[in-house]
């Protein structure tokens, strides 16, 4: 396909003429068997209690949880191709910018699927200030 990267499970898609974005892709393609993540919020999954009130390492957390979901159904990061995050304060997640990136190239790798990020009031949990919904394709 025309205006598509291949990467090691997918093709980044980009229409002809677009720049290309930094830290994430405007499109993925990819097929096979198809895992959804619920949200994932930065809790420590086996007590379902949030540890931290900040930002940073509530969201370093969310994305332990995911890839631990995705393992669990034989995914692994470099199979993502959509990531959703749900944040409650957008200045927040500005200034913590900088340490989220470094965490999520820890723990995802050098892989930016395609990803929104979307300002809520207030998630189900009171002290959550991240939830992250993902999508991935096991070829």
């Amino acid at each position: 396909m025309k205006n598509a990267r291949p990467t090691t499970h997918g093709e980044i898609i980009h229409p002809p003429g677009w720049k290309e974005p930094v830290g994430y892709s405007h499109g993925m393609r990819a097929s096979g068997t198809v895992i959804v993540t619920a949200g994932q919020i930065g809790w420590n999954p086996t007590t379902c209690a949030l540890e931290s009130d900040n930002f940073a390492q509530q969201a370093t957390q969310a994305l332990r949880n995911v890839v631990a979901v995705l393992a669990a159904a034989g995914a692994k990061p470099e199979h993502l191709v959509r990531l959703t995050w749900f944040i409650t304060d957008r200045e927040e997640y500005l200034r913590a910018t900088k340490e989220v990136g470094a965490n999520y190239r820890d723990i995802i790798g050098m892989h930016f699927p395609a990803m929104s990020v979307i300002v809520v009031s207030s998630l189900v949990e009171a002290r959550a200030q991240v939830e992250i919904e993902a999508t991935a394709v096991v070829p």
